[in-house]
């Protein structure tokens, strides 16, 4: 189960990493495969990279091994940047900017929901910043980032950069060749002429004076003089540059597109190619000295230098091959293929990913375990593929077809059915020795096949088609989709139970063998391209913009899960209700051993009021949750349940919750949550901290209660410190002392006393506290 933790104090918004248990970790390609947009170097070990899809990772041995840390947003993030090992701030889109005191532990979001996008930061030191972003966006923080202020640009141009070399002196880039400069910390920004329409991408200064400027169509720009004069410099390429890195006046590299590397050691008075042996885009570049580098781009890529560029060490690992289908014989086992004849194995559940020599170049689309060793995978020109030791070799297999095949079921090792282009289905019972060819009945392309038994089968394609065989296709009869939607994926739980996915978010549902086919409602509308029921109620369906759907009721309602990246997947297979894989563009795999589903804890919260505490929390999913066990502890004890509120049980909504801690004393209190499984495992939050301070924050005398009263009654006060000779006295209204409450020293808090009147007469009294430092009286009635 994964545990997201967010605290909400003063109004800021931490978010803890403490991942129990990811929902879906990255298979390939590693540490991750979504696409980075900028790198910053704090020291020769530490870095952090951001990217698409909320990502932030963290390197702390320079670049080598990399962490998944939690950013609490699914908002592409655009820039990073760090003034110390601990401190820095992230930016991205709708306005989102983090902040991390703690080197990337914890991140509050200071900024979010903004219609704008920000592009660039930079901070001079631990307070003053500088963010700027899309029509002329350029915020302005003095205080770490708790505020930001907007400034006057002038212009409407987005911003792509923007670099501070002190505390007053900076400059911004951005589209059509703007170039702003401020003297005096952005109260005033003035227009600098850069003599390129070019968009401007990147820029740096290594003093107040010095700068350099990188663009669209090779520009790159020189300044000496603050900016006053920029001068074009000579690119060895003509390409666009994405982003430039410059540890002193000479020493300085760019990178772009197409795994693009360009150095200069004089100041780019010339600049040379370095080989990275990419051919990614490349977005970001940060070196920590003339030797130490790191450049991040594309799904993933991270590139590590320790000798200033001559030899760069990719550490992104797996294959970018675009994966079409994926199956497992059982957890462990599986098969992935993809563009290109691209065929990988796993034993250990994806843990590892071996590329296999399939012995051809063409695309592969679909993948089927026959049994335990032997696979069969299909794709283009006829291919039919079949190995008989998990997929370590292969044979090519004669099909008698040229059409590109989509779909494959085997439902023993010898009887199997393929589809493809032109209504083309294959027939074979002996293993694929012979593939015969059966009688469609449509020229439409078909995409999905599946085999409950050897006699009945569905298979879907374009045009809404979906055909029907009960005797193992021999015939083949066409059912009425009630959609002119293509259809990519079937899968049938039982002879009967069936669901079929396609474009649009098409889903549909049969119970009764395909007779009538039902459509059901998601809240995607994102094309479908498979689906996967490993028993009678959970199944899964995936597709475009990274969606995961998601059904526990054997089809009837889908949610959305959260994967945590926007890539294409083309194929999903889950061995159980809860270990599955996807696949999909760019060589993504990602695997789940919590149905996709654990308990997300999204926030957990803890507000003060006087002596009670009232905790909130939040989730975005929900897996087999009872409940949970709210424990406390102060600074003499430990953890004990003080409450238990019960949980949703299995749900992809959102679900709040709120539990109240009353009359507590002063002290310091912890709060956690044991999240209680209905088969008794468990998990727990992270903690939350609540002040409980009763202390009066000055002298007061209220009001006695009741009043009037008959005969008793409570005088109450407060003492803001420690009080030698405190006097609580009771006068009638001759000024008469009736009674003496109080006649001691006291310390600071709040006290109640009771006045018994039983001997005194009806009529007004007038009560007084007195010390050396205060003196208040209040009126008073019994009433007999």
């Amino acid at each position: 189960m994964k545990h997201y933790l967010t605290l909400l104090l003063a109004g800021i918004c931490i978010i803890l990493n403490n991942n129990l248990n990811a929902q879906w970790t990255w298979q390939n390609p590693l540490p991750q495969g979504n696409t980075l947009q900028d790198i910053y170097y704090s020291d020769a070990n530490h870095a952090i990279s951001v990217g698409e899809f909320g990502t932030i990772i963290r390197t702390t041995d320079g670049g080598i091994n990399w962490e998944i840390l939690n950013s609490g947003t699914e908002d592409d993030l655009y820039a990073v940047t760090f003034t110390d090992f601990n401190t820095g701030t992230v930016v991205g889109n709708f306005g989102v900017v983090l902040r991390t005191t703690d080197g990337g532990d914890s991140w509050v979001t200071q900024r979010d929901g903004f219609s704008e996008v920000l592009y660039g930061v930079s901070f001079s030191d631990a307070n003053h910043g500088t963010a700027v972003g899309g029509d002329g966006l350029i915020l302005r923080t003095t205080d770490g980032g708790a505020n930001w202020v907007n400034q006057n640009s002038g212009t409407t141009e987005f911003f792509n950069d923007v670099y501070f070399s002190d505390e007053n002196n900076g400059t911004a880039v951005g589209n059509n060749g703007v170039i702003l400069r401020t003297t005096n910390g952005g109260t005033n920004w003035s227009s600098q002429t850069s003599g390129t329409i070019n968009a401007l991408n990147g820029v740096v200064f290594t003093d107040v004076s010095t700068g350099t400027i990188v663009g669209s169509n090779s520009t790159i720009l020189k300044t000496t003089d603050g900016g006053n004069s920029w001068v074009e410099q000579s690119s060895p390429v003509s390409s666009d540059i994405h982003d430039v890195s410059f540890t002193d006046s000479n020493t300085g590299t760019a990178v772009g597109p197409v795994g693009l590397i360009i150095r200069t050691t004089n100041g780019g008075s010339n600049w040379t190619s370095q080989t990275s042996g990419s051919f990614n885009i490349l977005y970001g570049v940060s070196f920590t000295d003339g030797n130490n580098g790191l450049i991040v781009g594309f799904s993933g890529e991270i590139l590590t230098t320790t000798n200033g560029g001559t030899n760069w060490i990719k550490r992104s690992s797996g294959s970018l091959n675009y994966l079409y289908g994926v199956s497992f014989a059982d957890v462990n086992n599986g098969i992935a293929v993809g563009d290109l004849g691209k065929v990988l194995t796993t034993s250990n559940g994806g843990i590892e990913w071996i590329s296999q020599n399939s012995g051809t170049f063409g695309n592969l689309f679909e993948a089927t375990f026959a049994d335990a060793n032997t696979i069969f995978a299909v794709g283009e020109q006829g291919t039919v593929l079949k190995s008989s030791d998990g997929g370590i070799n292969w044979e090519i297999q004669e099909s008698s077809t040229s059409d590109l095949l989509y779909g494959v079921s085997f439902t023993d090792v010898n009887t199997g059915t393929v589809v493809g282009n032109n209504g083309t289905i294959l027939r074979t019972t002996d293993s694929g020795l012979t593939w015969n060819l059966q009688t469609s009945g449509t020229g439409n392309f078909l995409f999905g096949v599946f085999f409950t038994d050897g006699n009945n089968g569905t298979a879907v394609g374009a045009g809404g088609t979906i055909l029907r065989t009960t005797n193992g296709g021999t015939n083949w009869i066409s059912q009425t989709s009630g959609t002119g939607a293509t259809l990519h994926s079937v899968w049938f739980t039982d002879i009967n139970n069936g669901t079929v996915v396609g474009n649009s978010g098409t889903i549909l549902r049969t119970t009764n063998g395909g007779n009538t086919w039902i459509s059901q409602s998601t809240e995607s509308t994102n094309h479908l391209w498979d689906v996967c029921f490993p028993d009678a109620n959970n199944g899964y369906a995936v597709g475009e913009a990274g969606i995961v759907l998601k059904t526990i009721d054997g089809g009837v309602n889908w949610n959305s899960l959260f994967v945590g990246t926007n890539k294409i997947f083309y194929d999903v297979f889950f061995s159980d209700a809860n270990t599955g894989t996807v696949v999909g563009l760019d060589g993504a795999i990602l695997r789940t051993l919590v149905g996709g589903v654990p308990v997300e804890l999204t926030s957990f919260t803890a507000l003060v009021n006087n002596n009670i505490v009232t905790l909130n929390w939040s989730t975005a999913t929900e897996t087999n949750n009872k409940g949970f066990e709210i424990e406390r502890k102060n600074e003499e004890s430990e953890f004990k349940k003080v409450g238990f509120v019960t949980g949703a049980g299995t749900t992809t909504k959102l679900n709040l919750y709120s539990f109240k801690d009353n009359n507590l004393e002063s002290g310091r209190y912890i709060y956690r949550l044991k999240q209680v499984d209905f088969d008794g495992q468990h998990k727990y939050s992270g903690e939350v901290e609540a002040n409980i301070d009763l202390t009066p924050k000055k002298y007061a005398l209220y009001q006695n209660y009741p009043n009037p009263f008959n005969p008793a009654t409570v005088i109450e006060f407060s003492l803001p410190e420690d009080v030698g000779n405190v006097k609580l006295s009771v006068y009638n209204v001759l000024g008469e002392k009736v009674a003496v409450l109080v006649n001691s020293s006291l310390k600071s808090g709040t006290y109640h006393y009771q006045w018994n009147a039983q001997n005194a007469a009806t009529g007004m009294y007038i009560y007084e506290l007195k010390t050396d430092k205060f003196i208040s009286v209040r009126k008073m009635i019994l009433l007999k």
